[in-house]
């Protein structure tokens, strides 16, 4: 007599909660808890009232895909809200000191960026005839494709050296 392995379904369910848990900790993302929530709920829920398998699989699915696409958002903006946006790549370049490494001419040049880099550079629209020597500092303005925008950097006030008002 062969043994019934629709009895032992909730083994898998089991094994399917562990490893979409195990994936949320590696991913970090809320995607794999709520499918790890849905299977639990849909599928070993459905497994104690009896249901057969293919329903269990279907319950499974539909509360998973609802806890994703309407329970996710609504607790990944909690968890993000009141955090600074943190600036990466290309776009964290914008606003950083720059020093020429080549004098500009016709508006353009090198400039070694703050984080070591070096840039083709290119002098911004209102600043294009300046003349930028060698060693001067700047400032990014903007990247376009793979060229800096910059700008000359204001003169820095000497420390110790304030203006008084009286």
């Amino acid at each position: 007599m062969m043994p019934d392995l629709f009895a032992y379904t909730w083994v898998l369910w089991l094994v399917v909660v562990v490893a979409a848990v195990v994936l949320e900790l590696l991913t970090l993302n809320l995607v794999f808890l709520m499918i790890a929530i849905g299977s639990v709920v849909g599928g070993l829920g459905t497994w104690l009232l009896g249901w057969p398998a293919a329903l269990q699989v279907v319950a499974a699915a539909i509360l998973s895909g609802l806890l994703v696409f309407v329970i996710r958002p609504l607790l990944y903006r909690l968890l993000v809200r009141g955090k600074p946006v943190e600036l990466t790549n290309v776009d964290a370049l914008t606003g950083m000191s720059a020093r020429a490494t080549t004098a500009f001419a016709e508006g353009a040049g090198y400039a070694r960026l703050d984080n070591g880099e070096t840039w083709t550079a290119r002098l911004d629209d209102a600043h294009e005839q300046d003349a930028v020597p060698s060693g001067a500092r700047l400032v990014v303005v903007a990247i376009r494709g793979a060229t800096a925008v910059v700008a000359p950097a204001p003169p820095k006030a000497a420390p110790g050296l304030q203006e008084r008002t009286s």
